[in-house]
């Protein structure tokens, strides 16, 4: 990868196209769903070697509850097994844990071990591995909603106070950075529901790749791709040049300054 092109601070995937992948090889799903679960190592570990500062993954929606109880239990049990046998390579690798979503909705013998990992990994300082469990976008700016509210009522906060800032704060993640880039597998066109306030600038690039055979390649093309864009964030072109321009003479004074 061209040295010149920017790394997404942040990165999502929507990790889409177990079933899809199974059905293919009339497979039970449940073998898809493994499958899946196996490429999630190398691609924690290409995006942490290539620079990225965050990295969420899509795992179960909110929605997802409503899936058969055994097909359920095998997803839980694919994220339990992960982080137990993962927990070394995570601590060499200085990578924080957090699970986002509904986290009381688990099976306690899920969310015991997703408590220690995130305990165990708290001081780790390298990139920030979001799991995206029991998540729904719009679920997390009503929680959201509902912690300002109290936090309004009991006098800990203003309501002229709100802003975005304020917000993002009470979101699952805490104020971590927005995202830049969302990578979709599977080939599908929809946000589900994934980060709908984060992601509000987000650059989506959508492979027909379903999730099973997406590897550090298909990553890399992603990162190729997101290097290329243009991000306006609602300017024109002329506008993003002269704040690019502004941010370049600030620069240079503070280094005259120092």
């Amino acid at each position: 990868m061209s040295e010149t092109r920017k790394i997404p601070a942040h990165v999502g995937i929507i990790m889409d196209g177990n079933g899809r992948w199974a059905r293919k090889r009339s497979f039970h799903r449940s073998l898809g769903h493994a499958k899946g679960s196996s490429i999630v190592k190398s691609i924690i570990d290409v995006a942490r070697l290539s620079g990225v500062q965050v990295l969420s993954l899509y795992c179960f929606s909110t929605e997802n509850w409503v899936r058969p109880k055994d097909e359920i239990n095998v997803l839980m049990d694919l994220l339990r097994d992960y982080l137990i046998q993962e927990r070394d390579e995570l601590m060499k690798g200085n990578i924080k844990v957090n699970v986002l979503g509904q986290r009381e909705r688990l099976p306690d013998r899920v969310l015991d071990i997703v408590q220690d990992t995130i305990k165990m990994t708290s001081t780790n300082s390298g990139m920030i591995l979001n799991f995206c469990v029991s998540y729904g976008g719009r679920n997390e700016i009503l929680s959201a909603i509902r912690q300002i509210s109290e936090d309004v009522k009991s006098g800990k906060l203003e309501s002229s106070t709100i802003d975005e800032s304020v917000v993002a704060k009470h979101l699952y993640q805490g104020g971590h950075s927005d995202v830049d880039l969302v990578i979709r597998t599977s080939g599908e066109f929809r946000s589900s529901n994934f980060m709908i306030w984060q992601a509000a600038y987000a650059e989506y690039y959508v492979t027909e790749t379903l999730w099973p055979d997406f590897n550090a390649e298909e990553f890399h093309k992603a990162l190729e791709w997101f290097g290329l864009r243009k991000r306006r964030f609602g300017h024109s072109d002329e506008t993003s040049a002269n704040a690019r321009l502004r941010k370049i003479q600030k620069d240079e004074n503070l280094a005259h300054e120092s």
